[in-house]
């Protein structure tokens, strides 16, 4: 199956299990992508004591999950693009909604 996830927020706890989610699809051999939105472009500097989101990005981008991010978003925070970051468009976006069997929203 392919699993389309948009994350438009930083709450540690969520973003660290939508992480763990995205890394279990990709141990039952499903395709996924993740497409960061507005807050969610912050996501790679969540510290939080108890749930490392660093490490779960790690894995899931270690474990062949693909991730976009929105310029504009990334943009307005005057923030550049990187590896768990990528620049990305609203047809990026597009593309992944068509392209999935299952759209998650967080």
């Amino acid at each position: 199956m392919k699993i389309g996830i948009i994350i438009s927020q930083t709450e540690p706890e969520t973003v660290w299990n939508v992480f763990r989610f995205g890394n279990f699809s990709l141990n039952k051999e499903h395709e996924v992508k993740v497409f960061l939105l507005g807050k969610g472009v912050e996501c790679e500097e969540i510290e939080d004591e108890k749930y490392d989101v660093k490490e779960e990005i790690g894995k899931f981008l270690d474990n062949g999950g693909k991730m976009f991010a929105c310029g504009t978003c990334l943009k307005s925070r005057k923030k550049e693009g990187s590896e768990v970051c990528p620049l990305s468009t609203m047809q990026d976006l597009m593309d992944i909604v068509e392209q999935s069997d299952k759209i998650l929203t967080f």
